[in-house]
């Protein structure tokens, strides 16, 4: 018995079934996007939804084709194969929200959804449940197992692709894809029934069945199931994509308003080096490392020398300018494991991490006065300053973090007093630090 086909209805059923690959794309990235609890919301939402546009595809297709007999379809083996097209739905999306597709995954999950689209088809060809049974030509019904595995695995691919873009080059991409990946389920549909062999004298016992339904009202039904479901879901998924994309921004904007709060209570307004609540933290961090490493750290208390008439002579837009050069001259001079601060005015502390002897901070020392030493040329100015330098190393000049700071203090006023432009490291007779500091 040979059967025909409704043309109109073959090339429906191509749309539809580009349709649902395009939902099937679109739903890709929106699942693999969703966290938690939404994203298996949008699993098992995608999995009916892309089950059923497949479903919807085949049917439609089964519907073109008519044979000399009347032909109907019975509704629970029906729905049986419409679960199954839901079911390798899931298996699709939940192979696409991976963060990584390995050859093992893919070629696994492509298999699995290659041979349930088979079962769906070979189902819902029984549900016609022609007597005597349907056979199938074997050459044509492996080609048509191979082009459901080859499809799906082009598909899971393609949709791993393409799941987290949303340019419009993008949706162009997926449109594109969408038609390959509807003409390639389509063209398993068509293998699969090409399979198909009915005899002469076939019947179709769900056509005298009461629990069969007539192809006009499947026809209908299947169309605005289908439809509704595709639409709903698209338009669903791309007010999600808004809304996540609307959300994503305010969560970047939230991050940088708070980076720039941290950075503000952190940092420096003028040079953006550490300030003292940043380097108070850093002091703490330096002293359980040298506890438990057993390496000393030093600190340096330096201030730059005849810097308050560089302010009067030129104004502070001027001296604001030589702070900042000042400050990244003495980034320049330390290690990244190092920390330089400004804790106010003409006033830095560089703390030198994991010394490996006390003399070190000397080596240092001098390469800053050198530094300090060389002209300053700010806008139409040359300015020469100098720095006065004192030193206190832990744990040798005191185990507490306030007495290693005034020590530092202390040896910086004697190496003013000594003359400016010099280092000076603690010792223990050099006392207390007078309540008035030379410039």
């Amino acid at each position: 018995m040979i059967g025909t086909y409704d043309l109109q209805l073959v090339a429906l059923s191509v749309v539809v079934a580009a349709i649902a690959s395009y939902a099937a794309l679109d739903l890709a990235g929106r699942v693999s996007t969703s966290k938690a609890k939404a994203s298996a919301a949008w699993l098992l939402g995608g999995a009916l939804a892309m089950g059923t546009g497949i479903w919807s595809m085949h049917f439609i297709g089964m519907l073109a084709f008519s044979l000399p007999v009347p032909l109907a379809y019975d509704l629970g083996i029906t729905m049986l194969s419409m679960l199954a097209a839901v079911a390798v739905s899931g298996v699709a999306l939940y192979t696409v929200r991976r963060p990584a597709m390995t050859p093992g995954n893919i070629t696994l999950a492509g298999t699995i959804m290659g041979v349930g689209i088979c079962v769906m088809h070979y189902t819902g060809m029984a549900a016609m449940r022609m007597s005597p049974p349907i056979a199938y030509e074997p050459v044509l019904f492996v080609a048509s197992v191979l082009i459901a595995i080859i499809a799906s695995l082009s598909a899971l691919w393609i949709a791993f692709q393409l799941r987290q873009r949303y340019s419009a080059i993008a949706v162009f991409a997926k449109l594109g894809s969408a038609v390959v990946m509807g003409l390639a389920i389509t063209g398993m549909h068509y293998t699969g029934m090409a399979a198909a062999r009915f005899a002469p004298d076939s019947v179709c016992l769900a056509a005298d069945s009461t629990g069969g339904t007539k192809p006009a009202t499947l026809a209908l039904l299947i169309g605005v199931i289908t439809v509704f479901i595709l639409m709903i879901t698209l338009v669903i998924s791309a007010l999600d994509a808004h809304f996540a994309a609307h959300s994503a921004k305010l969560a970047d904007a939230l991050q940088n308003a708070n980076e720039q709060l941290r950075h503000m209570a952190l940092y420096d307004d003028l040079t953006g080096l550490p300030n003292r609540i940043l380097l108070e933290d850093r002091l703490v961090y330096s002293k359980h490392r040298s506890d438990r490493c057993g390496r000393p750290f030093g600190v340096m208390f330096v201030d730059l020398d005849r810097f308050k008439p560089v302010n009067d002579a030129f104004g502070h837009a001027v001296g604001d300018q030589l702070l900042t050069a000042a400050a990244g001259r003495l980034v320049g001079c330390v290690r990244k494991e190092d920390t330089v601060a400004r804790t106010g005015g003409d006033e830095f502390v560089i703390i030198l991490a994991e010394l490996g002897d006390a003399a070190d901070t000397a080596v240092v020392g001098k390469k800053i006065l050198s530094e300090l030493s060389r002209p300053f040329f700010v806008g139409n100015h040359e300015i020469n300053i100098s720095c006065s330098i004192g030193v206190s190393v832990y744990p040798q000049d005191g185990n507490d973090l306030a007495m290693l700071l005034a020590n530092a203090d202390t040896a910086m006023y004697h190496a003013k007093k000594g003359g400016r432009n010099g280092l000076r490291v603690f010792v223990a007779d050099m006392g207390s630090v007078p309540s008035a500091k030379l410039c």
